[in-house]
C-alpha cells in the first residue's frame, strides 16, 4: 500500500488532534506536519511536499481559502468547515473535497478513497462530475456533486446554481465555470446559462432564429442562434 503524506493545518489545537486521531485509523497515511496558521503552513507545504493538505476554513490572518490558492498544484487538497458564510469559488479552488466539523470518520474514509496518486493527476483543469462543491441554501448548506447540477446562471459577479435542492450561488463567473466543466457533458448556451446536457428534455424553435431549451424541470432557458447548431449537435450525439 502507497504511503500518504498527509499535513493538517487548523488554528485550533483539538481540531488538529481530533483529526490526527481518525487518520491513525488508516495505516496508509502518514502525518508529516501540522501548522496553525497559513504562513506556517506555506513553509510546511513547501518542506515537505505532501500529496495531501486538510486546510481549515476559518483562520485568523490569511483563511484557508486564500491559502488554498497559494498552495502547488501538485499538492491536492480538502477543506474542513462548520458550514459559515463564507463564498467559495469552488471553480477557481479545486478542492479534492470538503468536510464537516465534526468529521465523521465514515465521511473522513470515502475522501481518503479519492486521493489521486502523483502520476493520475489530471494535465487539464477540466473537473470531474464527481466534484464537491460547498453550497449554501438558505440558512443550511450541503455538498453537491457536480453531477446533480442541472444549470448555472451569470447574476452579476455570481452564478446562480440550480440543482434538485434549489438554487445556490457561487462567488464565480460563467466564464471560470465554463473553463473547468466537462464540454461532454454542459454547454454553454448562452452569456447567460450554462446547460447539462441530460437536463434537457427537448428543443424548441424560438422566433428569434435561436432555440429554446425545456429542461426536465420545465424550465424553458433560450439558447442563443450562435449556440443552437452546436447544442442540437451535442444532443444528437447523446
Amino acid at each position: 500500500m502507497s504511503r500518504l503524506r498527509v499535513v493538517i493545518v487548523d488554528d485550533e489545537r483539538l481540531a488538529r488532534a481530533e483529526l490526527r486521531r481518525l487518520l491513525a485509523a488508516h495505516p496508509q497515511v502518514e502525518i508529516v506536519g501540522e501548522a496553525e496558521d497559513a504562513d506556517a503552513a506555506l513553509a510546511l507545504i513547501r518542506e515537505t511536499q505532501p500529496d495531501l493538505a486538510f486546510l481549515d476554513i476559518q483562520m485568523p490572518g490569511m483563511n484557508g481559502l486564500q491559502l488554498a490558492a497559494e498552495i502547488d498544484s501538485a499538492c491536492q487538497f480538502v477543506f474542513c468547515t462548520a458550514f459559515d458564510s463564507f463564498a467559495i469559488d469552488a471553480f477557481g479552488l479545486n478542492a479534492l473535497d470538503y468536510l464537516v466539523k465534526p468529521v465523521v470518520p465514515e465521511r473522513l474514509a470515502q475522501t481518503l478513497a479519492r486521493v489521486r496518486p502523483r502520476s493520475d493527476k489530471p494535465d487539464t483543469p477540466t473537473l470531474p462530475m464527481e466534484h464537491p462543491l460547498l453550497l449554501k441554501f438558505g440558512e443550511s448548506a450541503r455538498i453537491v456533486r457536480l453531477r446533480d447540477i442541472h444549470r448555472f446562471e451569470s447574476v452579476g459577479n455570481h452564478a446562480a446554481v440550480y440543482t434538485p435542492h434549489g438554487r445556490a450561488f457561487l462567488l464565480s463567473s460563467l466564464s471560470r465555470i465554463e473553463q473547468r466543466v466537462d464540454p461532454a457533458y454542459f454547454v454553454r448556451v448562452s452569456r447567460a446559462d450554462i446547460l447539462r446536457l441530460d437536463a434537457i428534455s427537448r428543443l424548441e424553435p424560438d422566433i428569434s432564429q435561436g432555440m429554446i431549451a425545456r429542461l426536465h424541470d420545465g424550465t424553458e432557458i433560450k439558447v442563443s442562434r450562435r449556440q443552437a447548431q452546436l447544442l442540437k449537435t451535442q444532443m444528437g450525439s447523446l
